[in-house]
């Protein structure tokens, strides 16, 4: 079988090898793999789940990855996990600065800083939401997550990331999703990475319904792309960090688990280019619900309620007549995690930074500032283009609990509420009866 760089991460079947004749035709576990490989499967959701649910690869490696050796506990302070302490979650409306950089040298896994999270691992539940700040690639050093995939949302910095399944190249505008299992390697391509991640403890990504939009709209499966396969046959003194039921765990090993030549299958990383999304808007009055900018969810055994969502804001036209433009007011049973790759937001105008973040969790008001609510309100009612802006949400069901370490982040705003109070009462019951 040929490359097949298309994959929805969605269930549909691809296959790479690079080098010819890996793939025996029909066979996913010959006697005898061509060039002396091993065939190893990964399977990502149970084997008896429906067919259209289920997610399995077949990788043809070097080495099995039964070598990898017996694995000792390790400390990461600021990488944590589920189940989350509530103390620190309150009503109240939160929003962070860009992470600075750490103060030391850090790579991918060293910089990540857990914000907040909700759900169990052990249950195969919920998420949690990290930051990363890397500022040196992963030379010596490869990762596998046994609790959930990572949703990478980069910020500033492109990067490389090296997976059994071949290279994902990464840069802002961009996402990449990496199955859980999945052992990869960041590098730098520039001179530091910022971010957003997303972990998903629940059901794999999929597509959202499109229900009466129909065939067309929002992210289309051809435009996500998994790796080519490329694999790295070397030895020598190497580390594989390992994320297994909330603990991180390192074994010393002698090779790169890099080794795999070919694979076919429906479960791999791949990525998509957020500026393909046919987004969807009004053409009369009033605005859509936000979830009509869904680029991925994780759903939940309930119809319609998702694990998380994962939700963008980019560049799109405002027509709509006799319609207020920033975000209506309101409050929602679903929690919101908002970030900022770049540009400016509409609902605030100053105060959120590109590589900041805000969260209103279940039912906690929130909507534009005093300075965007009148700007919307005195604007001429024109066709207007929200150019050069992409903000995303990681929207859940499930309220967000706070990390010690975010709640008392010295990046958080200690007064963000107060972009707020400069609404005034504008009730004047007299001259709208003279109207």
């Amino acid at each position: 079988m040929n490359d097949a760089p298309c994959h929805s991460g969605l269930h549909n079947s691809f296959a790479s090898e690079a080098l010819p004749h890996v793939l025996v035709q029909g066979r996913n576990s010959p006697q005898k793999v061509p060039y002396g490989l091993y065939a190893e499967q990964l399977s990502g959701t149970a084997f008896t789940v429906p067919r259209h649910l289920n997610l399995s690869s077949w990788l043809y490696r070097i080495r099995p990855s039964v070598l990898q050796g017996e694995f000792r506990e390790i400390s990461f302070p600021t990488f944590l996990s589920a189940p989350f302490a509530s103390g620190y979650t309150s009503p109240n409306p939160l929003r962070w600065d860009p992470m600075p950089k750490p103060p030391h040298n850090s790579d991918f896994i060293d910089s990540i800083f857990t914000m907040m999270g909700h759900g169990s691992i052990e249950m195969n539940q919920g998420a949690a939401i990290h930051l990363y700040y890397a500022t040196l690639s992963m030379t010596d050093r490869y990762f596998y997550n046994a609790d959930g995939d990572f949703l990478v949302v980069p910020q500033e910095g492109a990067m490389l990331i090296r997976s059994e399944f071949g290279d994902i190249h990464l840069q802002p505008g961009h996402i990449a999703v990496i199955p859980r299992g999945v052992k990869y390697q960041v590098m730098l391509i520039d001179a530091r990475a910022k971010g957003y991640v997303l972990e998903n403890y629940g059901s794999p990504f999929r597509l959202p319904e499109l229900g009466v939009i129909g065939a067309n709209g929002l992210a289309h499966p051809m435009d996500f792309t998994a790796p080519h396969a490329a694999y790295e046959d070397k030895t020598g003194d190497f580390q594989l960090i390992a994320k297994f039921q909330g603990r991180l765990w390192q074994s010393d090993i002698h090779y790169s688990p890099l080794d795999v030549v070919a694979w076919r299958g429906n479960l791999a990383p791949y990525q998509y280019d957020l500026h393909l999304f046919n987004t969807i808007n009004t053409v009369s009055f009033d605005h859509p619900d936000p979830s009509i900018f869904t680029v991925l969810t994780s759903a939940t055994c309930a119809s319609g309620i998702a694990n998380v969502d994962f939700v963008i804001f980019p560049s799109r036209w405002m027509v709509a007549n006799d319609t207020f433009r920033p975000p209506y007011y309101h409050r929602n049973v679903m929690s919101e995690f908002m970030g900022l790759i770049y540009g400016q937001y509409d609902a605030k105008e100053t105060g959120f930074l590109p590589g900041g973040a805000s969260l209103h969790n279940r039912m906690v008001p929130h909507g534009p500032d005093a300075d965007s609510y009148q700007k919307g309100v005195e604007s001429a009612l024109a066709p207007h283009y929200y150019t050069d802006t992409l903000a995303f949400m990681f929207e859940s069901y499930h309220t967000w609990q706070l990390t010690d370490i975010a709640y008392h982040a010295p990046f958080r705003q200690q007064h963000y509420a107060e972009c707020w109070q400069g609404l005034r009462k504008q009730f004047n019951i007299v001259e709208t009866i003279k109207e």
